[in-house]
């Protein structure tokens, strides 16, 4: 039960009750909101001694906050409301347990887990799935493209009689597929980053979801050579593309210019000093 779905239960048996306690705290679970929770389940406190438990930020919003909790909570929503918070500790204790679990199963893969964490987008997690999907033994794949073919983040090459038919990504490891995917979208949110870059560079011309494939395919290949050259990730900048494509970027400004009239003259740069 993920976190989003479990507030949207809770959100439901307050309502029931007319609290409208999701309206001014944005996490039910989090400090402030457990504990409201708890004292609601109690049902000794008042709206004003419970909006005093207020922490944080939160603690501005006290007295719109009293106003939420004015409702009618009766001996039902007590129970339906505590029986919520024992499934949810239950499955927050079984998540613990499988995160340990699944932490020890990693360990000899600690070094690999590590290098992979400093990509862009890739939290441990994600980590963790490549290592778990893909291995470290590359010797497998003949190459990061065939990895990515293998993988389902590679265009398609449909062609038939000379003719192109189809781009679309091929069919591959599920799994890997929605975790690099997910590790993109983080990356694309990123500052100052190639992938970053290369995101906006792609989706203004192509759209936001091939350039999150595109994302995707090229942390699998950073991922690929990080554990198989048992290289140190070394970001190569959100100019990069810029940097690569300098001449031509600067011809195209000029011309742009010469068309509102003005008369451009350009000089070679200087060499940049180590």
């Amino acid at each position: 039960m993920c976190s989003l779905y479990r507030g949207k239960i809770i959100q439901k048996a307050l309502e029931s009750a007319n609290i409208k306690l999701s309206s001014v705290v944005t996490n039910i679970e989090g400090v402030s909101g457990r504990a409201i929770l708890e004292a609601i389940i109690d049902g000794k406190a008042s709206a004003e001694a419970m909006a005093a438990l207020a922490k944080g930020r939160l603690r501005a919003k006290r007295e719109i906050l009293e106003q939420a909790l004015v409702g009618r909570v009766q001996t039902h929503h007590r129970f339906i409301l505590q029986e919520l918070l024992c499934q949810i500790d239950s499955l927050d204790e079984t998540i613990d347990r499988f995160d340990a679990e699944i932490q020890e199963y990693c360990r000899p893969f600690e070094m690999e887990i590590q290098e992979l964490d400093t990509i862009p987008g890739v939290a441990r997690e994600t980590a963790e799935v490549i290592i778990s999907e893909i291995g470290i033994d590359m010797s497998r794949f003949p190459s990061d493209n065939h990895l990515a073919s293998w993988a389902g983040v590679a265009p398609g090459n449909h062609e038939s009689a000379g003719k192109r038919l189809s781009g679309r990504t091929t069919k591959g490891n599920q799994a890997l597929v929605t975790a690099l995917t997910q590790a993109a979208w983080a990356a694309s949110h990123t500052k100052k980053t190639y992938l970053n870059a290369q995101y906006h560079r792609i989706a203004s011309r192509r759209g936001r979801k091939k350039a999150i494939v595109a994302v995707a395919h090229s942390i699998l290949i950073i991922a690929y050579h990080l554990i198989k050259d048992k290289q140190t990730y070394q970001d190569l900048g959100n100019n990069y593309f810029d940097r690569r494509n300098s001449e031509a970027i600067a011809n195209r400004m000029v011309h742009r210019l010469e068309q509102l009239g003005y008369t451009i003259s350009l000089d070679k740069p200087m060499p940049l000093v180590a």
